[in-house]
Formats: C-alpha cells, structure tokens, sequence
C-alpha cells in the first residue's frame, strides 16, 4: 500500500476523480484530517513513537507525513504567502520519493522522538487552518485545477489511516502486557458456522480496471479485456477451524506444499501459525485490536503471508485465485462489508448474503496469485507522480477487497493493493478458487 505525492500539473496520470470534481471536497478533506486524529485520540506519546519493525512506522510519523503531503504538494506551491511550520520537517516525513530530495531514512523513523506527539498535532492544525483559507479564497479556476489534488490526498491519509492501525497492532503485540488499543469489547458477531459452498463462472472475454468516472489510482487502469477460462471462487473467506486443521495436519513441516522461497522462509522466522498466534492453557489465541483474545473458529484467518495462503491452498487441493477472477465475482456486488465502519476492527464470521460470494469486501485483504505488474497501456507519468506506483511493479502480488482496517468509502471492487509475498502484519487472508 503506497502513500503518494504528485505536481498538480501531472495529476490526472497518477489518480483519477471524474468529471464530478468541480471544486475542493472540502467536507471529505476535513472529516478525514479529523479522522486520522481520532484515532490516536487514547495513544500515549511513547505508543505514537515507537516503531516495531522496519515495515511498520510510528503513529505520529503517519500523522506527519499526512500532513507533509498537503503542505509540500498544494500549500506551498499554490497558496500565497504560505509559511510552512517548520522547513525541517521537509525533510523528515517525506517517505521514499526522490524528486522532493533527501529524506530521514525509513528504519530510523521510530528515532524520532522529537517532534513530540502534540507538536505534530500542532503541525497538522497549522496545515489544516491554511488548507481552510485556501478553499475560502481559492478562484474557481484554482479549485478545479487543485481538486484531483486534494482528492489524492484524501484517499492517501485514508490509507495511512489503516497503516496507523495495522502498525499499532504489531507495537501491541511485541508488549507482553498484550493491551488493547479498542477500549471497548467487541460486538457479538454472528456464530452459523458458514456454508462450504462455490459460485461458478464462465468463461469468455471479460473487462477488468477501472473506468467511468470517481477516483481511482492509475494503477488501476487502463481497463482492458482478458480472457477468462470457466472458474469457481469459494462462496466464502478461509476460516481459523480450517487453518487449524492445516497446522494440525503437518501444514507448516510440509515441505511439498510450499514453494520454494516459502519453506526457506518458514524455517528461517520458524513459523508454526499465523502471525499473532499464541497458545495460552492449551488454546489457541490471537493478538488483535481488542488484546489478546481467543480464537473465532468460523471467523475468517488473517495475518498469513501469500506462501502460507498458496501452501494452504495446495493442501486443500484448489488454488488461489487470480486477480482478475476476483475482480469479475466483484463486479456489481455492494461495495459494503466489515469495514473501519462497523467499529469491529475484526474479520467477522460470514453472514448471509441474497447473491454472489460473501466477504469480498471488508474483512480481510484477499491474497491472489496475480503478479504486481502494469496492466497493458500503463505508462506512468514522468517526475514525482512515476514514483507513485510504477515503480513498486515487481516482486509483490496482489490483494483485493479491503480489511477491516480499511476506511469508508476508500474501496472500490477494481482497487489493486499489493504487498512482498513474506508480509503478514496486514490483515491478509484468502478465498479459495478453482478450474471449472
């Protein structure tokens, strides 16, 4: 999942909002700059800088870079006597783009223990209270050329949004005190054990990527055709009863069912389950946003790498499937589901559904088998804008459908997000599918 930074000029080549886009969004912008906020709300200093690993980054840093993008990319280059904060955090919260010059190396991000907490927030106010003055005095030329920009930031602090989640996860879990970061106890969820049933379809030339209007990422389109062989996609999210099973069964001492960079992998970092799994009295437990709980067993598995999704799929004798096999089951389904929004902040047991396969959006990221490469016709854009996604197009596969991290509104059925094969840390899990 990438953040993004791009020159006004250049941003109809990396994100795309249609014709719609007549003016600022300005209701979304803050509501989403208030969103970020809140969800740091009962984060202590210490929890917003630590960084637990080299993925992951600090609460605060998400915060800042947030920031950064509107101030490096709209307010000083479009507003009029704009004075930034302070110029030095020019230089800290850039990410990885190399045209905006030098920046604070990416594992030392958690090194950072000034700023503090509520300095940063103090950075965000003064940023936020600029981008206020610029749409009451913007013309109606600026506002439409800046619009696209301000959408791309919107959708980038939403994606950071779920990163700052995911990242607090992981902090948690390194604590022996395992705490919770939701103070409140989870919902009941619903406890049928889910059907084990397929949803067929046929083959022929389909058209995948997105197209129309609303925003979108350039990595996304151009929509095209493909030829798609007859598939079956499994009604429904893999389950922890079945991973079980899997472990239980020799899944992880199987060389046979791993390839080969998977079972170096395994018997490197010694994995035995999924990420955040532990055993407390002889029962299996998960590290989640609610703490240390015990497992669902019809809730759907997360925190799996693409070698354990594809080596759980050999066991069962099926497949994951491609990307584009998921997208064509998508298409014309709600795009609806366990989200930020329901407050579980937890894949949750499938429920009913009137038609199609259940779960495909929310829940879980759902790992393919689709390589991360461009779609045919994809050229990106020169400058800052190329480093958006382009240049992440090699060694990653494909997830689709959105977490239960994923903010409102942020996906869509045609969203390509894409991680390295070993990465875990996500809410990752998988649907099985099938030649028909």
């Amino acid at each position: 999942m990438t953040t993004a930074n791009v020159p006004a000029a250049q941003t109809a080549s990396a994100a795309h909002a249609g014709s719609e886009a007549e003016g600022f969004p300005a209701e979304r912008l803050f509501a989403t700059r208030r969103q970020s906020l809140a969800l740091t709300d009962h984060l202590s200093d210490a929890d917003q800088t630590v960084q637990s690993m080299d993925d992951a980054s600090p609460a605060k840093w998400h915060l800042a870079h947030t920031t950064w993008f509107f101030e490096a990319f709209i307010l000083r280059d479009h507003m009029p006597g704009y004075r930034p904060y302070d110029d030095r955090f020019f230089y800290l919260f850039n990410s990885y783009y190399e045209n905006e010059g030098e920046r604070h190396p990416r594992p030392y991000r958690g090194m950072i223990t000034r700023p503090s907490a509520d300095e940063v927030r103090q950075y965000r106010a003064h940023v936020d209270g600029w981008l206020e003055k610029l749409v009451t005095t913007s013309d109606e030329a600026l506002a439409r050329k800046l619009a696209p920009l301000v959408e791309l930031g919107i959708h980038h602090e939403q994606q950071h949004q779920e990163l700052l989640l995911t990242d607090i996860l992981h902090l948690f879990a390194q604590n022996p005190l395992k705490p919770a970061y939701a103070l409140e106890a989870p919902r009941s969820a619903p406890h049928a054990a889910p059907a084990d049933t397929w949803s067929s379809f046929d083959g022929g030339i389909r058209r995948i990527g997105h197209e129309g209007g609303g925003f979108f990422y350039d990595n996304e389109g151009p929509a095209h055709e493909v030829l798609q062989r007859p598939f079956k996609l499994a009604d429904r999210l893999v389950t922890n009863r079945e991973w079980l099973a899997f472990m239980e069964d020799g899944g992880y001492e199987t060389a046979t069912l791993w390839l080969a960079d998977g079972w170096g992998t395994v018997n490197r970092e010694g994995w035995r389950a999924p990420l955040y799994w532990l055993k407390r009295d002889g029962a299996w437990h998960q590290m989640s946003l609610h703490g240390l709980r015990p497992i669902e067993l019809d809730a759907p598995v997360c925190h799996v790498s693409y070698y354990e999704a594809d080596a759980f799929a050999r066991f069962a004798g099926k497949r994951l499937p491609l990307e584009s096999e998921w997208e064509v089951a998508a298409a014309g389904l709600p795009l609806k589901g366990n989200t930020v929004g329901t407050g579980e902040l937890r894949p949750l047991v499938a429920g009913h559904a009137s038609s199609g396969p259940r779960q495909m959006i929310g829940d879980v990221w759902e790992w393919t088998a689709s390589p991360y490469v461009a779609y045919p016709g994809f050229k990106p854009a020169a400058g800052a804008v190329g480093e958006y996604n382009g240049k992440f197009m090699v060694n990653q596969l494909v997830l689709r459908g959105g977490s239960c991290a994923t903010p409102e509104g942020h996906i869509r059925a045609t969203y390509r997000n894409f991680f390295y094969p070993h990465h875990r840390w996500q809410f990752m899990g998988l649907r099985l599918a099938e030649d028909a």
